[in-house]
């Protein structure tokens, strides 16, 4: 058994200083310590697979990150785990608890996953080891994250087994205190479906106005990406290819890691419908630098145009009573222009657009580790 202190303090000096997570009670040493660990930046995470994301995102600005969670949630995190840090080789460190372990007695919920976590993330192709139950064996474990992280840029696990730390006491601190939400302005949804703009008239718009020096673009998922790429190829552009719905938890990562860069999310109602928690995350951790601009044309798009249940789904209520300060609802290009950076962040828009897309839409030509690397680069990252 070791204190949680012994691993932290062997991973701090390594680089590694963000974490996002999702209790387990074997990991409750461990997330109490890095809790209250004012040293470290935190960030409780609405499900293992934002915690991923996250946890990129920092990674992503020039931080070495921690994911941590239970084998349970694993399942939630597989989607960003093979179609996000693999695909785009952005190397985070999972601590992973194992749950129904076998010999262990455990909760009936657990069975299955217990006898499958080493297989899975070998399935993943995550490279794992037992988390270290003695002080010699941090520094092998660290060692053998990092030498991994050197030769294929990808992320790490360390199993964690119950009883491997010693009791710790939670410091209390919530994320943030709780506030009125934001006034919503805006000339609603008024438009009729064609009358609506179009994804490429809002993505020119806003490549327009940005300055490419101080600020990330981030693309979901789709045709969203490819319209972006199409207007322009810059290096301040990332355009996810999977891992769909973890555009805003990246960006959050990203945004947190370093508050000297405006980031921007560009997103879907499908991808926002499927990790509709995060929002929660953003409004309570509050980025004064993330903008969260999410374009709904209530369908998926690329997959046919099979409608979404967006319709009736008022975004912007639900951004303004998660946290976020500035917020707005429209159908005019023009409105989006009070997203500036001067309005309080974290800042959102709910764009109904119509649905659609450009003749002979391109795919970007650059391997998503090539976009990650040039945008790493770009903002002094790497």
């Amino acid at each position: 058994m070791i204190h949680a202190r012994d691993f932290v303090d062997a991973a701090r000096q390594r680089g590694f200083d963000c974490y996002a997570g999702v209790p387990c009670s074997f990991l409750t040493p461990f997330i109490n310590y890095v809790i209250g660990d004012t040293a470290l930046d935190y960030v409780s995470a609405a499900n293992e697979g934002d915690a991923v994301a996250i946890a990129a995102g920092a990674t992503l600005g020039g931080r070495r990150a921690v994911a941590m969670m239970q084998n349970s949630g694993l399942g939630n995190a597989v989607s960003p785990l093979t179609s996000l840090t693999w695909t785009f080789r952005i190397p985070i460190l999972v601590v992973c608890t194992h749950r129904g372990a076998p010999g262990v007695k455990d909760e009936p919920q657990h069975e299955l996953m217990g006898q499958i976590t080493g297989r899975l993330f070998e399935t993943m192709d995550v490279p794992w080891q037992e988390f270290p139950r003695t002080q010699a064996a941090i520094a092998p474990a660290l060692d053998a994250a990092d030498a991994h992280a050197r030769e294929s840029g990808r992320p790490f696990a360390l199993v964690m087994q119950k009883g491997t730390c010693e009791p710790c006491p939670l410091d209390r601190r919530a994320p943030a205190a709780a506030r009125s939400p934001a006034h919503i302005t805006g000339n609603g949804h008024r438009a009729a479906v064609a009358a609506r703009p179009s994804r490429h008239a809002v993505l020119a718009r806003l490549v327009a106005r940005t300055d490419p020096a101080r600020t990330v673009l981030i693309a979901t998922t789709g045709f969203t990406g490819r319209e972006l790429y199409a207007i322009d190829d810059r290096p301040n552009h990332l355009y996810m290819v999977g891992s769909m719905g973890c555009a805003s938890s990246l960006g959050l990562g990203l945004a947190l890691a370093r508050p000297d860069l405006e980031v921007v999310v560009i997103d879907g109602d499908g991808a926002a419908l499927m990790r509709m928690g995060n929002l929660a995350t953003v409004g309570a951790y509050r980025p004064p630098n993330l903008t969260h601009l999410l374009l709904d044309n209530e369908v998926h798009d690329s997959t046919g145009a099979q409608a979404t249940v967006a319709a009736g789904v008022d975004f912007a209520a639900i951004a303004a009573a998660c946290g976020y300060a500035t917020v707005l609802r429209s159908d005019e290009l023009t409105e989006l222009d009070a997203l500036s950076v001067a309005a309080p962040g974290p800042r959102f828009a709910h764009v109904k657009i119509a649905p659609g897309t450009i003749d002979d839409l391109p795919r970007p030509s650059i391997t998503p580790p090539d976009v990650c690397a040039r945008l790493m680069d770009h903002i002094g990252a790497r």
